[in-house]
């Protein structure tokens, strides 16, 4: 993004205050904080500056970026979004919620071609759900070749956070590459029934520690799930979220709902990668 670095400061230039809040519970307001406006880090002794919106949040577009900023802290996120077919701006209004809520600055960098990939070097991705057969012609189509690079991008480091949704679940767990699942389980297309059949319901969200609102549109289904793949949601005793290493794939469409908590976890799992690097 033009006028923007979004590249990651030098080790030395890191403020390990402030990503020392992730995965830990949030802190009590203080006296006159409001939440939802970016807190200041410990270490800059100047207030939050709320950017234009409301909430405080600002966001910019520029070619096929959302830049999306709470602070002036140079660190971003790149979170790339494979943009084939699916409620793709449902992610990135979900993604900017969950950066307003975890305080962690994104890029949101949408991925048509596999150069989209190559130029973008996203710390997570995200896979929208659609019509899994039409992903693959889409995506493995000669111009694109978007799939064939997603699939190797994840492979290059078995802990590259990514978020896959109902047909993203599906291309994680048989990517049909000739290579192994990138989600150890095997899926039942429509599992759930057909468009008539689609419901909400509420989940139990073992990765967030809470119950979340499902909703399930020609849901996919776990039949097999293997054991190197951690169950981390629950539909009664049926999981429809699992994960292998840091690879979530989830039978249901979290963007659809306004709780942005599976985001939250993206983003927040990306940021902690990024510290331990």
């Amino acid at each position: 993004m033009q006028g923007c670095d979004v590249r990651p400061p030098s080790p030395q230039n890191r403020c390990h205050s402030y990503w020392a809040e992730i995965r830990q519970p949030r802190p009590l307001l203080r006296e006159g904080e409001q939440r939802g406006l970016p807190r200041s880090c410990e270490c800059d002794p100047r207030p939050p500056r709320p950017h234009g919106a409301a909430d405080g949040l600002s966001a910019h577009r520029s070619s096929n970026r959302v830049h999306f900023s709470l602070s002036s802290r140079r660190f971003v996120l790149r979170i790339g979004l494979v943009m084939l077919q699916g409620a793709r701006h449902s992610h990135i209004s979900a993604l900017e919620r969950a950066s307003s809520e975890t305080g962690i600055d994104i890029e949101v960098l949408e991925l048509r071609k596999a150069s989209d990939l190559e130029s973008s070097e996203p710390h997570a991705i995200v896979m929208p759900g659609g019509e899994s057969t039409t992903m693959r012609l889409t995506g493995n189509d000669a111009i694109s070749s978007l799939l064939p690079a997603v699939f190797e991008w994840i492979r290059e480091d078995q802990m590259r956070p990514v978020l896959g949704t109902c047909a993203g679940a599906i291309l994680l767990a048989e990517p049909g590459d000739g290579g192994a699942p990138l989600v150890n389980a095997s899926v039942e297309r429509n599992g759930f029934g057909s468009q008539v059949d689609s419901f909400q319901a509420e989940i139990d969200a073992i990765a967030l520690d809470r119950e979340f609102p499902g909703v399930f549109i020609r849901a996919p289904r776990f039949v097999e799930i293997g054991d190197d793949a951690q169950v981390m949601a629950r539909l009664g005793d049926e999981a429809v979220g699992v994960m292998t290493q840091n690879r979530m794939a989830l039978t249901f469409h979290p963007e659809l709902s306004q709780d942005s908590g599976f985001h939250e976890w993206l983003l927040e799992t990306a940021a902690k990668q990024w510290v331990e690097a």
